[in-house]
């Protein structure tokens, strides 16, 4: 039986897993690891642009070729590395499925490596195209522009000449202006006279108010003193009151017991 574990063959898992993820099917890629030569064949004829289509289109079909290439040249590696651990000879096996895999990946490197120049080539000829193009629109506008410098030169001496109509108002208007201010001025200052007076007043109150409520608190707390006095010589006087006719009981029980002790001797 052939001698192999899966834990001694990463390349098979990986496999696996992008056969598992659909990224191509295992069937297609079977008939295809029969020699890189095909599979360059058929991917050339997969890659070749249809009449007509535009320079991108053609440059992301040839792309999108050369990435499937590369997936199934993984693939391929993968399943021979796998098959190689059924052989006598192991590591002569990989080694030749190595080889033949960098092979195949040099080569697509080298096609990459020529699509990208096009790519370039193309897009430098886009944009001379596009310098071009607008050399030819600029020198096309250039009359337009000459008119629309004239016209924003007319419109700027128009300005002028209405800045210094206005600078002439403004100076024969000046006295009057200066009498407005001189006005407003005054104004200004008997508002804020009143107002630094409102404001002495408002301060001037509110010490009152605060004396006041001092005041009444002085009030509160002496008529609050005057009543705990009171209650306490309240207290007092019903203490000693209540000690005094503790005091009288006493005597008058003493004097009972004297009596008592009288009448008994006198028997």
């Amino acid at each position: 039986m052939p001698n192999f574990r899966l834990s001694n063959t990463p390349a098979f898992a990986a496999v696996l897993l992008l056969c598992a993820a659909g990224a191509f099917a295992p069937q297609r890629a079977f008939a295809q690891a029969a020699g890189p030569a095909g599979s360059a064949s058929s991917v050339s004829a997969q890659a070749a642009p249809a009449a007509g289509d535009s320079p991108q289109a053609d440059f992301a079909q040839r792309q999108k070729a050369l990435d499937r290439r590369t997936s199934e040249n993984d693939y391929r590696y993968g399943v021979k590395e796998h098959d190689c651990y059924s052989k006598f000879f192991v590591n002569h096996c990989i080694d030749n499925a190595r080889n033949e895999m960098r092979e195949t990946r040099q080569q697509i490197r080298q096609e990459q490596l020529a699509l990208d120049d096009e790519q370039r080539a193309e897009r430098a000829k886009q944009r001379d195209q596009q310098t071009a193009i607008k050399r030819a629109q600029y020198e096309a506008e250039a009359p337009q522009r000459a008119a629309n410098e004239k016209a924003s030169q007319q419109a700027y001496e128009d300005r002028q000449r209405q800045n210094a109509l206005a600078a002439a108002q403004r100076e024969a208007e000046a006295p009057q202006r200066a009498a407005n201010q001189a006005a407003y001025d005054r104004k200004q200052a008997d508002y804020q006279k009143q107002l630094d007076e409102a404001r002495a007043r408002g301060v001037q109150d509110a010490q009152e108010r605060d004396q006041k409520a001092q005041r009444y608190e002085q009030k509160q707390q002496e008529a609050a003193q005057h009543r705990a006095e009171v209650e306490a010589r309240q207290k007092e006087a019903a203490r000693k009151a209540q000690e005094k006719a503790q005091q009288q009981e006493q005597e008058r029980q003493e004097q009972l017991k004297l009596q008592q002790q009288q009448q008994q001797q006198g028997k």
